[in-house]
């Protein structure tokens, strides 16, 4: 089971599924993230979720194209080394920044937002 924690603060927007993101549940983290497109700052958390498949990388590219064609700014947390490793194996890390915490992620946001401007 999934479960889709969304937190709003006054500069960015937290998406923080819980639990595996895979074939199963995979359609759930994609709403969501399809919902949050248009957030202008998102940052996706990714520190509890313990395994993702193709599906979810997949959803999570997907969600990011979604936001950055909407004008926004993305950036990914994730403190599970095993969930890191594969960010960067994949070449995902170069498409998005790829911090170990939440903080990181957001000072990762609010500097591609101040490249942009």
């Amino acid at each position: 089971m999934l479960e889709i924690q969304i937190e709003e603060t006054a500069d960015h927007t937290v998406c923080r599924p819980v639990g595996e993101l895979d074939a199963y549940t995979v359609g759930q983290f994609r709403e969501a993230l399809g919902d949050l497109a248009s957030a202008g700052r998102l940052l996706i958390d990714l520190s509890e979720v313990p395994f993702m498949d193709s599906a979810g990388l997949g959803a999570l590219i997907g969600g990011i194209r979604r936001a950055r064609e909407a004008g926004g700014e993305v950036a990914v947390a994730c403190s599970r080394p095993t969930l890191t490793r594969l960010l960067h194996t994949t070449g995902f890390d170069r498409i998005v920044p790829v911090t170990e915490t939440l903080d990181e992620a957001v000072a990762a946001l609010a500097a591609s937002g101040d490249a942009s401007a």
